[in-house]
C-alpha cells in the first residue's frame, strides 16, 4: 500500500503565503514524477505545478513566479511554495505521484493525497 500525506493549507489573506507538503510512504520503489492539482467549488481539478524525478519543474500560467515546486528524492516528500496568494487561488490542493511500488516493478500507478484547503481571504 502506498500513502501520499500533505500538509500545510489553512487560511492566508491575500498577497500573504504558505506552504504545502506532502510525504509519500508504503512499498516504493521509485517516484517519478510528483505534482500539485487544485479543485475549487464547481471546478474541474487543474494541475497547478509538476516536478519530474529529475527536477524538472512545470507551473500552469497563472501561478508563475508566485509558486515554486520542490522535491526531496531521499524522503519522497513534494512541496509547494505559494507566495502571493490571490483569492482565486482558494481551492482544494491534492498532492499527485506516479508510482512503482515493490510489488509491481514493471508498472506504474497514479496515487493522490486526500486534499487540503487553501482559502485565500481579499
Amino acid at each position: 500500500q502506498v500513502q501520499l500525506v500533505e500538509s500545510g493549507g489553512g487560511l492566508v489573506q491575500a498577497g500573504g503565503s504558505l506552504r504545502l507538503s506532502c510525504a509519500a510512504s508504503g512499498s516504493i520503489f521509485s517516484i517519478n514524477a510528483m505534482g500539485w492539482y487544485r479543485q475549487a467549488p464547481g471546478k474541474q481539478r487543474e494541475l497547478v505545478a509538476a516536478i519530474s524525478s529529475g527536477g524538472t519543474t512545470d507551473y500552469r500560467d497563472s501561478v508563475k513566479g508566485r509558486f515554486t515546486i520542490s522535491r526531496d528524492n531521499a524522503k519522497n516528500t513534494v512541496s509547494l511554495q505559494m507566495n502571493s496568494l490571490k483569492s482565486e487561488d482558494t481551492a482544494v490542493y491534492y498532492c499527485n505521484a506516479i508510482i512503482t511500488t515493490a510489488q509491481a516493478m514493471d508498472r506504474s500507478f497514479n496515487y493522490w493525497g486526500q486534499g487540503t484547503q487553501v482559502t485565500v481571504s481579499s
